[in-house]
């Protein structure tokens, strides 16, 4: 066999398994995702007892409350767009190159919650060129196979809440000793504005500038009213 031969048998096997994948999870919870194993190994390397909580649920035993702050806080077009913000990518683009000419390091992320559910559970960390590729490549693909509500459902469950926390039923239990189910406006709102960065904006350690941006998503949610999928 060749090599071209190889590549091609590679290619075909890639994209077979790759929609058999995201067909069977558009059911199955996810038991597991490369960032939570990652993350685990990362604990242990560096001397800590590793830390693993995760609870799946439903999307129906989650706080209504709680969809409509993540998408206030990460992605108000989450309902329209067929995974990608392309307004809110040229927006981005346009900021980190600013920044750049600056010499600042801050940077503008513009990913929404389609790419990051496909992100977190299909592929790795990282800003390589290659996994941005397949993260274009896994939310054309869930877009298809999945409704908005299961795209929302999986992201509220394998999201990380902080250090070792997955889910927002862990999450719940973890800073707020509750179900998910049980979730006020307010913790709801704290949970999503900190969902960028969890391991520097600390829910149950909130910044003057985390509780800033958990008023202005109750605001945002006071406005946007209840989520409805069709």
């Amino acid at each position: 066999m060749t090599w071209k031969q190889r590549l091609l048998k590679f290619i075909v096997y890639f994209f077979v398994i790759s929609i058999l994948s995201v067909i069977i999870f558009r059911w199955l919870p996810i038991p597991f995702t490369l960032t939570m194993v990652n993350s685990t190994f990362e604990q242990m390397f560096s001397g800590n007892w590793p830390v693993w909580k995760k609870d799946w649920v439903s999307y129906d035993k989650i706080s209504r409350h709680m969809p409509v702050a993540v998408v206030c806080a990460e992605d108000q077009k989450f309902l329209d767009h067929e995974g990608f913000d392309f307004e809110a990518i040229n927006k981005a683009i346009k900021y980190n190159e600013k920044m750049k000419a600056r010499n600042k390091e801050r940077r503008k992320g513009a990913s929404t919650i389609s790419q990051q559910t496909a992100k977190n559970v299909f592929l790795w960390q990282g800003r390589s060129w290659l996994r941005k590729g397949l993260e274009v490549y896994f939310t054309f693909l869930i877009e298809i196979f999945w409704s908005k509500k299961r795209i929302m459902e999986v992201y509220l469950n394998v999201i990380e809440f902080g250090n070792g926390i997955y889910g927002v039923e862990a999450a719940s239990k973890q800073f707020f000793k509750t179900s998910a189910s049980k979730l006020s406006r307010e913790q709801a709102a704290l949970l999503a504005v900190c969902l960028p960065n969890p391991h520097i904006f600390k829910v149950n350690r909130p910044s003057i500038y985390v509780k800033k941006r958990q008023n202005w998503a109750m605001r945002q949610m006071a406005a946007f009213g209840k989520l409805e999928y069709e």
